[in-house]
């Protein structure tokens, strides 16, 4: 009886122990400092205020239509199948979704297969030979065939589906990424087209603009010669035809240079775009959809903040992997074969014996790690897992207020610009009826054409100001829509993230 009473002590001592060294490793968790804060989406109530039309919606996917310009429609078509950069953010997101198949397979057991054939000379001056006499210098077969084997980790703790979300949480990230990739090329194929549009109007300007001062050079040079006039007008005639002709020349060059640009944001050689802006045709939207409460939306329809929010959820889970380190880790291995060992001289009957009924084995094993001091590495890497959180969470407040400054700009300049359009069409309209009674006067003889000419010039200047300004105007509608995201909608995220890491 009293053996049986110290045999249960025993036993419920060793249970304690097992108990106290199995979840002892819990307490070395450090706690660290507070974990970064997600920012609130601040208001903008007095931005939107200030517009004076706006539609209840966001962008389309596909708002480059609204434009207009077939031209530009399939520039970006074009891009979007053989850009490059899109080409590669399209396969870091495939190389994410991977990782996650590979992440979750280990939540799952591990099956496989494994067999060998040994043939081996027992040393006669190895330990083995030294206890066993009998067997020095002999020589064996072995052979091992287990058409079963497995392992399999048990996820007590949580790490294996945090690892996993941590895979999903990048994967999901990527492909914010590559929707970001995709807008950042359509807006800036957009501008430059834009841009290069307005540079070829201007060229056209400049070229009517050119040939007044080599007009007003010649009357200027007939004058010279009947003695009408000292050679000073010509002078002046001479500097200002240079003047203008080198102004076209600075035109072309920059028409150029966005025509190359737009050629390699389509991935395309230069030549691709050699024949652009030929027929120019564009249409100035007039409203531009900016919805009410974007602060609460811009969440879901900016892929730059969806990425930065998935990147800060991965963050979080990875700082429970790093403190699961602490805890044991449990597995259990084992399997299920044949095995049989015989003298080299009787190797015919190795097969013989190997699948016999008396050569079957099986083994389980069950396993357990729990870390005691590992030198402050497990501290060390908490450590950095909670500041790359901390990093992540502060990238997205970042990217919100840059969102949120963006979105007001954009407002700005649209309102802005078109205010500007406005003003200018009725400066121009003032000059061209200048211009008309310079004809009306030069018909009835009371001027010559050098008046007409000179007050030809001034409307010219404005109109060539005017293409700058609808340049503008289309590329603050292109900011606009970029700021909002340009028709990216992602239903599954939170209007407020609250995610912290566990």
């Amino acid at each position: 009886m009293t053996a049986c009473r110290t045999a249960a002590d025993h036993l419920r001592l060793a249970l304690g122990l097992g108990c106290g060294l199995f979840f002892g490793s819990c307490a070395w968790i450090p706690q660290g400092d507070a974990p970064a804060e997600y920012l609130e989406p601040p208001e903008i109530h007095e931005t939107l205020s200030e517009v004076t039309s706006r539609l209840q919606q966001w962008p389309e996917d596909r708002w480059w239509e609204q434009f207009g310009s077939p031209e530009l429609n399939e520039l970006i078509t074009g891009a979007l199948k053989d850009n490059p950069g899109l080409k590669q953010a399209s396969a870091r997101l495939r190389q994410a979704q991977s990782l996650v198949k590979v992440e979750g397979a280990r939540l799952l057991p591990f099956l496989e297969a494994d067999a060998s054939l040994t043939y081996e000379r027992i040393s006669q001056h190895g330990v083995f030979a030294a206890l066993n006499q009998e067997v020095a210098g002999i020589k064996i077969m072995y052979g091992i065939i287990n058409p079963l084997s497995f392992r399999y980790e048990f996820d007590f703790w949580g790490k294996n589906r945090a690892m996993l979300e941590a895979a999903l949480g990048h994967a999901a990230a990527e492909e914010a990424e590559r929707a970001e990739v995709r807008l950042r090329l359509t807006t800036g194929i957009a501008r430059a087209y834009f841009r290069g549009q307005a540079l070829q109007q201007q060229l056209n300007v400049v070229k009517a603009m050119v040939g007044i001062r080599r007009d007003l050079k010649k009357l200027a040079e007939t004058r010279f010669q009947l003695g009408l006039d000292n050679d000073q007008p010509v002078k002046i005639a001479v500097a200002d035809y240079e003047a203008a002709f080198k102004r076209q020349a600075a035109i072309r060059d920059q028409l150029d240079v966005q025509r190359h640009l737009l050629a390699r944001l389509a991935g395309k050689g230069p030549d691709e775009a050699a024949h652009l802006f030929a027929k120019p045709q564009v249409t100035v939207p007039r409203q531009i959809p900016a919805p009410d409460h974007l602060s609460m939306g811009l969440l879901v329809h900016r892929p730059d903040l969806a990425a930065a929010l998935y990147r800060a959820h991965a963050a979080s889970r990875l700082v429970k992997v790093a403190k699961t380190q602490f805890y044991p880790t449990i597995d259990l291995t084992g399997f299920v074969g044949f095995n049989a060992l015989t003298l080299a001289k009787g190797t015919d009957k190795l097969a013989n014996f190997l699948f016999s009924g008396q050569s079957f084995a099986y083994g389980l094993a069950p396993g357990l790690r729990m870390p005691w001091f590992e030198g402050g590495r497990l501290r060390g890497e908490l450590g950095a897992q909670r500041a790359e959180y901390d990093a992540a969470v502060e990238l997205y407040n970042d990217t919100l207020l840059d969102a949120m400054r963006e979105v007001a700009d954009s407002l700005s300049a649209w309102q802005t610009t078109g205010e500007m359009m406005a003003s200018h069409k009725r400066l121009l309209a003032s000059l061209g009826e200048d211009w008309r009674l310079a004809k009306v006067r030069l018909v009835n003889g009371l001027d010559d054409d050098r008046e007409v000419l000179l007050h030809r010039h001034p409307v010219l200047e404005q109109e060539y100001a005017l293409r700058a300004l609808e340049s503008d105007q289309l590329v603050a509608a292109v900011d606009l829509i970029e700021s909002l995201g340009g028709g990216y909608n992602n239903p599954d995220i939170e209007k407020r993230p609250t995610q912290k890491p566990s």
